[in-house]
């Protein structure tokens, strides 16, 4: 995949250099401030100990540490950043045929946990976009888990995870979110879980789309880079990741899709590059 000639996104926030979030503000910040009177130590200096740990709470101390990175945790970064510029040169033109003004969401870099405004999620539950505060969530290491637990190697594997979570973001600028949330308040978990899988191959289709239109704008594709991201797609459908974690399938459970069904509404996506193919709702 050539990703390297294209250029890069402004709208990546780097976190990995923050800590766990835990709140230290409020009546921990007067408890400290009294420590530091009574022997004679600078507060700051005892605030400085404390701010590799981050909260959301009003006066938290925050952590300014620089962000230590591998080479190649760096190019992983460099990447990322390049694969969200396609994504903000290749949505406004489509949606702007739709009469939708396209806002690029910031993406989030971060290692271990971090806080949004859905709530703290640790990197065990991968990557993830916040409809609250519009900004993706992505813990690199997941790319590595990706090929080595997941068996699915390559950028463009990479490039299909980040897309996944750019099409969220198209679907709340088209009011699909909105829509769904009302949907599910209506329901039971059964309907709430049968929501999530047609919102999540929606945005299957939508990575493929992207996929498609940013090829046309800008030849990045190369042999074999298609055939990566539907092994990415493949990888992480409900029924692959419980049959290596359970030992068998519970397809009443499925949130996300089969296997199956991801690398056929991404396929979809790509081969029409048209929003108007990625109707999972309609389909269903």
């Amino acid at each position: 995949m050539d990703w390297e000639s294209g250029r890069r996104s402004d709208n990546v926030e780097d976190r990995r250099g923050l800590g766990r979030p835990v709140a230290i503000g409020g009546g921990a910040t007067l408890i400290l401030l009294l420590l530091g009177l009574l022997f004679g130590v600078d507060p700051s200096q005892l605030l400085q100990l404390l701010g590799g740990q981050t909260s959301s709470a009003p006066g938290a101390a925050q952590s300014t540490a620089p962000v230590q990175g591998s080479p190649g945790e760096e190019r992983q970064k460099d990447f990322v950043s390049a694969i969200l510029a396609s994504t903000e040169d290749t949505w406004p033109p489509i949606l702007a045929a739709q009469g939708v003004r396209y806002v690029p969401p910031r993406l989030v870099l971060f290692r271990g946990g971090v806080e949004s405004a859905c709530g703290f999620a640790e990197s065990a539950s991968g990557p993830f976009y916040c409809p609250l505060d519009q900004k993706v969530f992505l813990d690199l290491a997941f790319f590595d888990e990706l090929a080595r637990r997941f068996g699915a190697p390559g950028d463009f594997a990479q490039a299909y995870v980040v897309a996944h979570e750019i099409g969220h973001h198209v679907q709340k600028t088209l009011g699909i979110f909105d829509k769904t949330d009302a949907l599910r308040r209506r329901g039971d978990r059964t309907l709430s879980n049968q929501i999530s899988v047609l919102q999540e191959l929606q945005a299957d289709c939508f990575a493929g789309v992207w996929a498609n239109q940013a090829n046309r704008r800008r030849p990045m594709l190369q042999p074999g880079d298609l055939e990566e991201g539907l092994r990415a797609a493949a990888a992480v459908g409900d029924d692959t990741i419980q049959k290596r974690a359970r030992g068998y399938v519970v397809p009443e459970s499925f949130t996300h899709g089969s296997a199956q069904q991801r690398t056929t509404w991404f396929r979809r996506g790509f081969d029409s590059g048209q929003l108007a193919a990625c109707d999972t709702f309609a389909a269903r």
